[in-house]
């Protein structure tokens, strides 16, 4: 193996997780990029975002705002620090190869090609740091017929076939609820760096991981690709339904809905068992799985006859009991008070200086060994941290 000049160390505070000691620069902005050095952060790395000069990340605009402080910003932010370089500025490219020396990983969602245009293409930064990852987040990715078209989220769900998927038959075209388009780049993003940084481990040089938003779209069609491959069917929206499991629903109670997710044998005799209605074990048309899904409108209407007869407390405490998968259907406020996610840290909160204590979601990994903290740091102001980054590198 060739040796490689060991890179210039920055400190990293107090920080800690696996990640401790890794240093990202994080060219990213909006929510593909920022979501994947967030997961970074939250493992431990210290993320240097590096914004442009009186604009910073195009977030930041996106409200809601509280007291001119973007929610969505500082909850896709937090624990990062912010510099403002002007890399067409002879003088800023210099403090930015001096982060680039001495960093781990350069993460961007720039369009294929933008990089390379300020001098910073993979050829060019392989060359003068062999240690450095560069992933590249974009809509198409690097290579492909459309890998210069611009993408956003809405697009993507599109293109991918999942917006295919969702919704009720006969209706519009849905958007999944939350970005999806994005996230799932963002963890395909940090997931390729990882897998980048184990090998670096054992070769000591860099790879350029590409992560497109429309590939992650296609990775995520799970069951609807094998349904078309083995029938050659056009899968399409089912509402809340499963296409291959039932009963695997969200069904009305007398008051409320409730989720079951009972469609395995074993399963739906014990759904049958609280229902008391032996009757739906030995109906033909729901005598086993296939047969299920064959009528699972009819069998929901036979479910929901049952379920009326008791409120989704009742159901939820009586389910639960017999060991039937089945759960509320909760609003954000609701998710916000569940005792199972506050006992896990998935709602944590910050204290900006400036738009006081806020909420967001937490981290879903969970390190043996430790303690996780309920509070983490605040996002940070457009160039907040220049004096202490220059300091550094001097």
């Amino acid at each position: 193996m060739e040796m490689l000049r060991s890179r210039p160390a920055m400190s990293q505070g107090k920080a800690q997780g696996p990640l401790a000691g890794l240093v990202v620069v994080d060219l990213t902005r909006v929510l593909a990029g920022p979501y994947c050095t967030l997961v970074l952060c939250e493992l431990g790395a210290r993320v240097i975002k590096v914004e442009r000069p009186g604009l910073g990340d195009e977030a930041r605009e996106v409200g809601p705002h509280i007291r001119g402080k973007s929610a969505y910003f500082m909850s896709l932010n937090r624990g990062k620090e912010s510099i403002s370089l002007d890399l067409a500025d002879p003088a800023e490219r210099v403090i930015f190869e001096k982060l680039l020396a001495r960093a781990d990983v350069l993460v961007e969602n720039y369009r294929p090609g933008v990089l390379a245009k300020h001098g910073y293409g993979w050829k060019s930064l392989h060359a003068r740091w062999p240690e450095l990852i560069l992933a590249s987040i974009s809509g198409f990715g690097q290579t492909g017929p459309y890998a210069h078209r611009p993408a956003f989220d809405m697009v993507v769900q599109a293109m991918g076939g999942v917006m295919s998927l969702t919704g009720h038959p006969g209706g519009p075209p849905t958007r999944v609820g939350t970005s999806i388009g994005d996230i799932t780049a963002g963890l395909f993003g940090a997931i390729g760096i990882l897998a980048a940084l184990n090998e670096r481990n054992q070769t000591g040089r860099g790879r350029h991981v590409d992560v497109a938003m429309l590939d992650s779209q296609v990775a995520i069609l799970e069951n609807a690709i094998a349904r078309y491959a083995a029938t050659g069917q056009v899968p399409g929206p089912l509402g809340a339904r499963h296409p291959s499991i039932a009963p695997f629903a969200v069904f009305q109670t007398r008051d409320k809905p409730i989720v079951l997710a009972a469609g395995h044998d074993p399963v739906y005799k014990r759904l049958c068992e609280v229902l008391g209605a032996p009757e739906l074990l030995r109906d033909p048309r729901f005598v086993n799985i296939t047969e299920r899904v064959r009528h699972a409108d009819a069998l929901g209407l036979e479910l929901e006859k049952r379920l009326a007869q008791r409120g989704v407390d009742e159901w939820l405490a009586l389910f639960e009991a017999a060991g039937v998968p089945c759960g509320p259907l909760n609003d954000v406020a609701a998710v916000l008070a569940d005792p199972q996610v506050r006992a896990r840290n998935m709602i944590v909160s910050v204290d900006d200086p400036t738009a006081g204590k806020l909420e967001m979601p937490g981290f879903p990994v969970k390190l043996d060994g430790g303690h996780e903290s309920d509070v983490r740091a605040h996002a940070p102001d457009l160039d907040a941290d220049r004096a202490k980054i220059l300091a550094e590198l001097e």
